[in-house]
């Protein structure tokens, strides 16, 4: 049985990897059409926005860049634009783009703590990666559609990053199994960072 629970582990942790970068990329297409651009923005902005966050932890970390050892990736991010592309436009709500970066956020602060701790980075900087791997897209697509980035905005957004990573990272300390530290996290932050969504959640401002 454990066995089975540390083959089904790994794969879980790669089906996040691929779908965190889908949602991301989903996010960086609408930004595009927000703009009514042409389908190689659609394309670059999916690619970008999938795979920024990943790429800055990759060479914070020192491993090799993961979408240029992995075809999957960009082909995820360019198959995404795509369909962005050819689906009815009425298929969309307006904060759709709020709604797919939010579970983009979650999943990708918990596979960025994740490939952190795997790679022997301790505890509170493999945390701190799995912010940067969730946010610096979001960051790169709010720069390129030339909007406010996220990060600015006073809504729950870095903080709904940190508690699913930092949960994550905290569960993995306490021997908790992966599937399980990383599902609770994954909720965790989508939780809140819907909340901020639905609700308007902020943390105050600097007052000065």
């Amino acid at each position: 049985m454990e066995d089975g629970v540390a083959q089904i582990a790994p794969a879980l942790i790669a089906a996040l990897d691929l779908f965190g970068i889908a949602v991301f990329a989903a996010s960086g297409a609408l930004a595009a059409a927000r703009l009514k651009q042409t389908l190689v923005t659609f394309a670059f902005f999916a690619l970008l926005t999938g795979v920024g966050g990943g790429t800055v932890r990759d060479l914070l970390i020192g491993a090799p860049v993961f979408w240029v050892q992995d075809w999957r990736f960009p082909a995820t991010c360019l198959a995404t634009a795509l369909l962005v592309w050819v689906a009815p436009v009425r298929i969309w709500s307006p904060r759709a783009l709020d709604w797919f970066d939010a579970v983009g956020l979650a999943v990708y602060s918990v596979f960025g703590a994740w490939k952190s701790l795997s790679l022997g980075i301790d505890l509170l900087p493999a945390m701190m990666m799995g912010v940067i791997t969730a946010c610096v897209g979001g960051v790169i697509r709010d720069m390129l559609a030339g909007v406010p980035s996220i990060i600015l905005r006073p809504e729950l957004y870095v903080t709904a990053s940190a508690l699913a990573s930092g949960l994550f990272v905290a569960l993995m300390g306490f021997g908790t199994p992966l599937a399980a530290a990383a599902l609770v996290s994954v909720i965790a932050g989508f939780g809140l960072r819907a909340a901020a969504i639905a609700k308007g959640l902020a943390i105050p401002a600097y007052k000065g």
